[in-house]
């Protein structure tokens, strides 16, 4: 803040410019000849004050500058239009043309970047004159239309608009108005409106440089010889064939196959959705398929034949239909695209974007996918998907449904690996997380899976403005983006790599050291035995996961079938020591420990009520209440048969309310006094079921919480769609807690267990659950240390 003693000074000098400054006489600072109207340039430097000829010879190269009059007082606005300086083309500049044709109403309009402008122009009309359009074009200037042009554009001016849009997002609509508050800042006077001209003019420019750059100009079949992806911008570190692989490589042993492996990312994005306006007849695309997306014909087509017949079968994984039904598609067009990336390097491929039409549904990605990798020679291709566990169960049966255009791996010698990206993996059920964890695969590094993420965070904020287009315009302008995103990663790929190999010569050595330092720990003959096993299942995932464990514990219903079976052999050999005709004395623990799942789900639903809750929401609670009450008081008439000496204990307690007066008492603080609080044998065993059962829970409520948070972040906007998320957070959070308190109490009761029954090893085999202990499993990384966080190689 060194200038804010000076902003004064700051403020006398800006004031000065509003007048004559350092010309105050009345001779023009160019000629030297008396000025009876003194001009100036608003964007030439300097601020020279010229007479009227000279202000009109100093601007033939420059004849879109603002210029402004002195009336004796002030400034005024004019143009170089009112002073008659006219503009010729077809011919040199200052060249006089002998048969000159002045544009439509002499007043053609040039949109630069300094504002609207009206110009008083003249086409050539010599014998060997071009065009009108070309003469605009040699000019540099891009006209609307090639029939009678009344309207062009700067090609500088296109191509700040283009640049400013890949960095800041800016829209058309809001360039353009910029542009004419540039012109006329009141808007009592504003120029005349351009708009629709100015968005074609976008789209031309942006369909001929994109030409341009892939070649097409020097392509003697020209732009219509243009092949499906030819216009993309290729990921120059991924496997090229005739590019970047050495002669022979593709006879490489299958031991150094890897070393060209294709790594695919697949993702939907429902934030690039479009409303349902316009037509492709009404907007059709300049590149039907040339670049990122996908031809639409042919798309089409496709979706019309097998979108009904591609039968998408029920998830076996994690399910979060209340999640997926949000995304109503109710008035658009498109709910949001899907895509292939390059997985390492985050690069957009060719032809592998297109619309969704009812959510992420199998027969748009399979298409997606095939059109991306139809073509490709390579061998070894691994693939990573959100619900890759799910998508590539039948994707081969899919596939051979589907024309021959979409095959591939025809001669079965190609290899896919199919992969959850590293952020999604929570979220799955236990058994994906090791099968389809690109930790324990081979030759995959620290790829993470997640390169399409990075690319929407990057092209998420033109949803505003593509939602609103038309289809072609949406194609055109998105591939546009999309191509600007592969070139930024071309050209800074040299710099990233460095800096990434650096940071993977010292990960790699730290984790050898400490792999080596485990292993130390470690009986040989056992891994011996786990590198057999291990080798075995990376070669082929049908053999038995290492990863995976082999022992499952015993929960709840198992327990409770084998004390029925054991009931009903004491029964058959007249042991039985039942006291009445309905409930045993297993079943009356069991049906214990339900009520007490039952208390704690009340007192949580009690404490979320709020204090605004509604009668209808008090109402209901309080029928949950009195059922329970019910339940429980006929539970404790039949405990007292198996444990009478309950009743002196409850009638004794002076810090619980007498039975006789439980109405006036909360009835989730009822104690139940199980055999665990009244000291008994009988509860080992469930107790312990319990805990497994409610770690469980626990486990599977966190994925769930782990998605949702994931779901919230990229799809969901408006307040709408986040308030109901925001709900079903809320209810899962809710059995996060129940979870963990009923892992608690059954922990408790164990401890209390244990020395009757000469139980030793109660706090090794269920440890003390802490707060910090209730996380999903990417909330924290192993990457995590010496106080920073190193992110996964890409």
């Amino acid at each position: 803040m060194f200038w804010l003693p000076d902003r004064d000074r700051y403020i006398a000098e800006d004031l000065r410019w509003e007048g004559r400054g350092d010309y105050s006489t009345s001779f023009c600072s160019h000629c030297g000849g008396q000025c009876l109207e003194c001009y100036r340039c608003t964007d030439c430097d300097g601020g020279r004050l010229l007479c009227r000829s000279c202000i009109k010879e100093v601007h033939i190269c420059n004849a879109l500058h603002r210029i402004s009059v002195w009336n004796g007082q002030y400034f005024t606005e004019t143009s170089l239009k009112s002073i008659g300086l006219r503009i010729q083309l077809g011919h040199r500049t200052g060249e006089q043309c002998l048969l000159p044709q002045p544009a439509f109403a002499d007043g053609f309009v040039i949109i630069d970047i300094n504002g609207v402008h009206e110009v008083a122009l003249d086409f050539c009309n010599c014998q060997t004159s071009q065009l009108h359009f070309i003469q605009l074009l040699r000019y540099r200037w891009l006209p609307a239309t090639v029939s009678h042009p009344r309207t062009a554009c700067t090609f500088r001016a296109l191509k700040h608009f283009q640049l400013l849009s890949f960095e800041s997002k800016i829209s058309g609509f809001e360039f353009y108005h910029t542009l004419t508050r540039l012109s006329e800042n009141t808007g009592i006077t504003p120029p005349k409106d351009r708009y629709r001209s100015f968005m074609v003019m976008i789209r031309i420019y942006r369909h001929i440089k994109m030409l341009k750059r892939s070649g097409k100009g020097h392509d003697a079949g020209g732009a219509a010889a243009t092949k499906p992806g030819e216009c993309a911008v290729k990921c120059p570190a991924c496997p090229q064939p005739q590019m970047n692989l050495p002669p022979g490589w593709e006879h490489t042993e299958n031991s150094k196959r890897h070393l060209y492996r294709l790594f695919l990312g697949i993702d939907a994005n429902f934030r690039l959705k479009r409303k349902n306006v316009s037509s492709d007849e009404a907007d059709p695309g300049l590149s039907n398929g040339w670049a990122y997306f996908v031809g639409e014909t042919d798309f089409k087509e496709f979706l019309r034949d097998y979108g009904d017949k591609t039968v998408q079968a029920r998830s076996t994984c994690s399910n979060h239909s209340a999640v997926n039904a949000d995304r109503s598609g109710k008035g658009l067009a498109a709910t949001g695209v899907g895509t292939v990336d390059c997985a390492r390097h985050d690069s957009k491929l060719p032809t592998s974007v297109g619309s969704l039409q009812k959510g992420e549904r199998y027969v748009n990605m399979d298409y997606f996918f095939f059109s991306s990798i139809c073509n490709t020679p390579l061998m070894d291709i691994v693939v990573s998907y959100d619900i890759a566990c799910q998508w590539s169960i039948n994707l081969w049966a899919r596939m051979a449904t589907y024309p021959c255009r979409l095959h591939t791996n025809a001669d079965g010698n190609k290899s896919f690996y199919f992969l959850v990206p590293k952020f999604h993996l929570p979220a799955h059920v236990i058994a994906c997380q090791s099968t389809y964890s690109f930790n324990f695969n081979r030759h995959v590094g620290r790829t993470d899976g997640e390169a399409p993420e990075r690319g929407w965070a990057h092209n998420n904020p033109i949803a505003s403005s593509v939602k609103e287009m038309g289809p072609g315009s949406r194609r055109d302008t998105m591939d546009d983006h999309f191509g600007d995103w592969n070139w930024r990663k071309t050209t800074l790929m040299g710099m990233s790599l460095l800096r990434k190999m650096k940071v993977a010569v010292e990960e790699r050595n730290d984790r050898r050291f400490l792999h080596n330092q485990f292993e130390a720990g470690l009986p040989q003959g056992r891994m011996d035995k786990w590198r057999l096993e291990l080798d075995a299942w990376e070669l082929d995932h049908s053999c038995r996961n290492p990863y995976r464990p082999r022992f499952k514990r015993l929960t709840q219903d198992a327990v409770r079938r084998r004390l029925a079976v054991e009931e009903a052999e004491d029964m058959a050999n007249e042991m039985a020591y039942v006291l009445h005709t309905e409930v045993s004395a297993s079943s009356l623990i069991s049906m214990g420990l339900d009520l007490e799942e039952q208390q704690r789900s009340l007192g949580n639903a009690d404490a979320g009520l709020g204090q605004h809750a509604t009668e209808d929401q008090k109402g209901q609670l309080q029928i949950r209440t009195n059922i329970l009450r019910r339940r429980i008081l006929a539970w404790i008439d039949i405990q007292h048969l198996y444990m009478p000496g309950l009743c002196i204990v409850r009638a004794s307690d002076s810090a619980v309310t007498p039975l006789s007066k439980a109405h006036h008492s909360r009835v989730e603080k009822i104690p139940l006094y199980l055999p665990s609080a009244a000291p008994q044998k009988l509860e080992w065993e469930l107790r312990c079921a319990q805990a497994n059962d409610a770690l469980d829970e626990l486990r599977d409520s966190l994925r769930l919480r782990s998605y949702l948070y994931i779901d919230k972040d990229r799809f969901q906007r408006g307040q709408r769609s986040n308030t109901r998320l925001r709900s079903i957070i809320q209810r899962v959070k809710r059995k996060v807690d129940i979870a963990s308190k009923t892992y608690t109490t059954a922990r408790a009761a164990l401890l209390k267990l244990a020395p009757i029954l000469d139980e030793a090893n109660v706090c090794h085999t269920f440890p003390q659950l802490l707060d910090q202990d209730i996380r999903g499993l990417s909330e924290a990384d192993d990457s995590t240390r010496a106080g920073g966080r190193v992110s996964e190689g890409r």
